[in-house]
């Protein structure tokens, strides 16, 4: 591919001739592509980039939270999941879903996302098809702790991947499609898992069995085309499907690079690498994300439960029920950041969606209606999982440099693994059928966010502030400078 950097910049003090067009990043040369290929150009990144990693997450968390369903269609009897047996069972796999997450934004770089994210995807799909074939809770836990390694580096090196493709005002609306598509159908993971139920005594397996089963052979099959549909990086030199010919790669290379300034990584080195933990913003992000993933993972594994037992649906009712308030989800995730783009707006997209929750917890909660309650479950639904690209776009406006960008993301992503194995234990058995303790763990997750975004909001201000009057620049380190970057509200 042409070096970018070859091409020299447009000149900005004349018009562009009516049948070209500028970048919408200001200074970007359009590489002689008119406006309506360089749409072209993006809406083909979307499907290829964005649909795949959509669809292969989907999977992700249908596989990870597909505990709740199986565990009222049968498992918890057939393997005596009494006492704290279910919250083990649904923590293990947090553990080495964290550990092994940081060294993933590594191996992606290094080996290419087609390869990484289609080998794994194929492994932790033979894994869920083990699951079918336990006998005792134990086996279960040790195939969650295999899926926990599995799983890791998937959703670290998606968000790493969107955000070198698109510019920080684009990746909003992308990570909401991303996580939209995944959240949204795995939703109706609920009515595919009754389904399956249907087919108890086949083979003579119960239906929680079979529910493992198919599921696990659908992650295999979608892990397989995701080897052929995956892109790598905009700038690698590994790109053997030509969906973008070279030109148009270096137009996307120069208008991320006009916009962030690190299209191109650095040299790795583990010193500047663990470096980037010394800003204190890279823990606030991952902070809202642990606050963020202990409410949506809380209500992955515990709301069937909740509809069965706090407002006394029957099982096959509450399978169904589970998809309703995703579907609202998805609705409200994309508007919010739609208006996110549009406005070039973060913190208040968060603090938007945190009372939904505030609102919605006490509702889901304490109301003395189940249809009430019902209701209360689609703010909460609705605001915690329009959170997830939220903060996601949120941190990757507000960070520069690729290793910078690769350390949160998966410092961002593991403290979303510490919030699941908080979700998996808020909602204890012994509180059924309230859960209160839970509920008001999730308001104070709920809460705190917004007063981290406060406190950001209010250093953002005071650095960019610092940076319009040259008394400081906006980053530490030399590699990461930009002029004229500023952090985003």
């Amino acid at each position: 591919m042409s070096s970018i950097n070859e091409k020299p910049q447009a000149d900005m003090s004349e018009s562009p001739a009516p049948e070209r067009v500028q970048s919408n990043v200001a200074g970007v040369d359009d590489f002689d592509l008119t406006p309506q290929e360089q749409r072209a150009i993006m809406k083909r990144v979307d499907i290829r980039l964005v649909l795949t990693v959509g669809a292969m997450y989907c999977v992700s968390l249908m596989d990870r939270t597909n505990l709740g369903a199986t565990n009222i269609a049968g498992m918890s009897e057939e393997l005596v999941l009494i006492g704290d047996r279910y919250s083990i069972v649904s923590l293990v796999f947090f553990v080495t879903y964290i550990v092994f997450q940081p060294p993933s934004t590594i191996i992606v770089r290094k080996i290419g996302p087609r390869i990484h994210l289609g080998a794994i995807t194929v492994l932790w799909g033979s894994t869920m098809i083990g699951m079918g074939f336990v006998r005792k809770w134990e086996e279960l836990a040790a195939l969650r702790v295999i899926l926990g390694i599995l799983e890791a580096g998937f959703f670290p090196s998606c968000v790493y991947l969107l955000s070198t493709w698109y510019t920080r005002y684009e990746v909003g609306k992308r990570n909401s499609v991303f996580y939209m598509v995944g959240c949204v159908a795995s939703a109706f993971a609920g009515i595919l898992a009754y389904g399956i139920m249907q087919m108890a005594g086949l083979a003579n397996l119960s239906g929680w069995r079979w529910i493992f089963i198919i599921e696990g052979i659908i992650t295999v099959l979608l892990g397989v085309a995701g080897y052929w549909l995956l892109v790598d990086f905009p700038d690698s030199k590994r790109q053997t499907w030509k969906f973008v010919g070279d030109r148009e790669r270096a137009w996307i290379c120069a208008r991320v690079n006009a916009d962030r300034g690190d299209v191109r990584p650095q040299p790795f080195s583990m010193a500047a690498y663990l470096r980037v933990g010394t800003d204190w913003k890279v823990w606030a992000y991952a902070l809202l994300f642990f606050n963020t993933t202990t409410i949506t993972y809380a209500l992955a594994y515990f709301l069937p439960m909740i509809l069965t037992g706090n407002m006394g649906f029957s099982v096959g009712a509450a399978q169904c029920l589970v998809a309703p308030p995703y579907a609202f989800a998805g609705i409200v995730m994309f508007a919010t950041s739609w208006v996110g783009d549009k406005y070039h707006l973060r913190g208040p997209v968060v603090v938007f969606n945190m009372l939904l929750c505030i609102i919605g917890i006490p509702i889901m909660g304490f109301h003395s209606n189940a249809g009430v309650r019902y209701f209360g479950v689609f703010l909460v639904t609705a605001g915690a999982n329009s959170n997830v690209p939220g903060a996601m776009s949120y941190q990757a406006n507000n960070i520069r440099g690729q290793w910078k960008r690769a350390f949160c993301s998966a410092t961002f992503v593991s403290f979303g693994g510490i919030g699941g194995i908080a979700g998996s234990l808020v909602f204890r058995s012994q509180d059924a059928p309230y859960y209160k303790p839970g509920l008001y763990a999730c308001i104070a997750c709920a809460l705190l966010n917004v007063i981290i975004v406060g406190v950001l909001s209010i250093a953002f201000k005071i650095l960019n502030g610092q940076a319009d009057r040259g008394e400081k620049e906006l980053e530490d380190h030399e590699e990461d400078y930009q002029p004229g970057f500023r952090y985003t509200y």
